[in-house]
């Protein structure tokens, strides 16, 4: 009964956070609020919510990345697929060798495998914190993308890097060939069975919705569970839980441009993500605040038994391995866009080193480098105790404290003259010319429906009317590049106002349909189709209610 107490107790620290941090005159990001939070419930109940890693692992970071891989702009990871895949691979490797190394001679008690774990579960960025540190000054939407992408790939990378870790602990044994050889079948795996798992659910749920209708609860439940029975399923075969979560996000995307949900289910499921990324982001980082009162106790008691160092040492460590990670990120971002520039012979920006800098301070860790540490076991294989397991989560804690302050402090100062980076497509003309293309084939849709619903009639000219008014709305739009007012046309009559509800309803859903097709033909990017598409849903929903 505790237990629930208090993460109920949670759940209303990170609805109060999210209201104070409007509430506050200056900025200050929401994870470090939602941090102090925490602490304060850890400080005044006593109250310590312990979770099994392993379960840790499992509520919290398949929903998380099955909706990063859902949701990311899938034009902006190839457009920026090699400076993507430099800082989600490479970076990652050289973070964990380089700054393993460094944190093992940094803190001899601290054994290698251990320090190599650590490492691997402080390389993974959080875009959800950097965006919130950057509301005031936006970040540019080519970065974002880069970083977005980073983001997604690099959590797995991370912490498959340190599954490997843990195992080296466990064991005490370690192979390089065979953990490269280990690491493809781990990937390969886990994204071949996360595929599997979308299409294989979705294409079941398709065949029992047209044979016996739809109904949007269970689509919405249905869609929570992908992400958690791709993780389960890729664990049980001995593969990569992680990377089959972020493959079924990525083909739940690619799945719904068939566009044969109804409109009400995507409008409401979207609802019910949001909410949820929202909980589980705050969740963390308030569980990470309840956790820091124990966690700096034993890990000061772990210090104190080494015999080196007091445990005011203890922030030293984190600002030098915080420097670490910075100096490593900066000259491999450095060197990533040389390079880059060198294979297309293309100029340099005329600030490299602030877009180098920018891209190095936004790499602020967050809910995935907790939510990796607190999975690092309790006991050996013997029994004993994990070795220095309160010192890494609080080496953790204190890197994702410091990296959004940073984030915060540099971010604004880096970006207030803007950065000399490539412009993204202009997506206006694009809107504008898809907004053309769905109306015409939502007028020719209205025809057709006109001429099924009035054929044989003796009220034929009422169809003929409402059609004609529809219709105008959408030439109107052609026209005049503007939204039609659906308020404009409300009769008097209820059968002439539902005969209108009738026909817009048949005109958007061809609007839809439209947009679908147009993005699976590549004649529409993704990002600009998603945002059209949901105001058409919100249109369809309000008439269908």
């Amino acid at each position: 009964m505790e237990t629930i107490t208090l993460v109920l107790v949670m759940l209303i620290a990170v609805i109060i956070s999210s209201t104070l941090v409007r509430m506050l005159p200056f900025p200050l990001p929401l994870p470090l609020l939602q941090i102090a939070l925490g602490a304060a419930i850890g400080m005044v109940s006593g109250w310590r919510l312990e979770l099994d890693p392993e379960v840790f692992f499992l509520i919290f970071l398949p929903p998380l990345l099955f909706l990063d891989g859902w949701r990311i702009p899938k034009e902006g990871l190839l457009r920026d697929k090699e400076m993507i895949l430099a800082l989600a691979l490479g970076l990652v490797i050289f973070t964990v060798v380089g700054v393993g190394y460094f944190i093992h001679l940094l803190i001899p008690s601290m054994p290698m495998p251990v320090a190599f774990a650590l490492a691997a579960v402080i390389s993974p960025t959080d875009p959800v914190a950097v965006s919130a540190i950057a509301k005031r000054v936006p970040i540019p939407k080519r970065l974002m993308h880069v970083l977005e992408g980073e983001s997604l790939l690099n959590d797995a990378s991370g912490l498959v890097c340190l599954r490997f870790a843990i195992a080296a602990t466990l064991t005490g044994t370690f192979s390089a060939s065979e953990a490269a050889i280990n690491f493809v079948q781990l990937a390969l795996g886990g994204i071949a069975i996360g595929v599997a798992v979308t299409w294989g659910i979705t294409r079941l749920k398709e065949w029992t919705s047209r044979r016996f209708g739809e109904e949007t609860g269970a689509q919405i439940l249905i869609s929570l569970l992908i992400p958690f029975l791709a993780y389960l399923a890729a664990e049980h075969l001995h593969c990569s839980g992680i990377l089959a979560a972020v493959a079924a996000g990525i083909s739940m995307s690619y799945t719904e441009l068939s566009g044969r949900a109804l409109a009400v289910t995507r409008v409401r499921r979207t609802a019910v993500w949001d909410v949820l990324q929202f909980a589980l982001n705050g969740m963390i980082f308030v569980l990470l605040g309840e956790q820091l009162p124990g966690i700096i106790a034993g890990a000061s008691q772990v210090v104190r038994e080494t015999g080196y160092h007091e445990p005011i040492w203890l922030v030293l460590y984190i600002v030098v391995i915080n420097l670490a990670l910075g100096a490593l990120r900066f000259a491999w971002v450095w060197l990533s866009i040389r390079f880059t520039l060198y294979r297309r012979r293309a100029e340099a920006p005329r600030s490299l080193w602030r877009v180098a800098a920018t891209t190095s301070v936004a790499g602020a860790r967050g809910a995935i480098t907790l939510a990796g540490v607190l999975t690092l076991p309790l006991v050996m294989n013997d029994g004993t105790p994990f070795p220095a397991r309160d010192l890494a989560i609080l080496l953790a804690a204190g890197v994702i404290i410091m990296s959004l302050v940073v984030a915060s402090v540099f971010m604004p100062i880096l970006l207030k003259n803007g950065l000399d980076l490539p412009a993204e497509p202009e997506h206006q003309s694009e809107m504008d010319r898809a907004r053309d293309i769905a109306a015409r084939a939502a007028i020719r849709a209205i025809e057709k429906a006109t001429h099924d619903m009035s054929e044989g009639r003796p009220d034929a000219d009422r169809y003929i009317e409402a059609a004609g008014r529809i219709s105008d709305l959408y030439r109107y739009r052609i026209d005049n590049r503007a939204k039609p007012d659906e308020d404009e046309d409300r009769q008097n009559a209820a059968k002439t106002e539902e005969i209108e509800r009738q026909l817009r309803l048949a005109g958007l859903r061809a609007e839809r349909d439209e947009l679908f097709r147009m993005v699976r033909r590549k004649r529409l990017e993704e990002e600009v189709a998603r945002k059209l598409i949901r105001e058409i849903d919100l249109m369809e929903a309000q008439q269908s209610g």
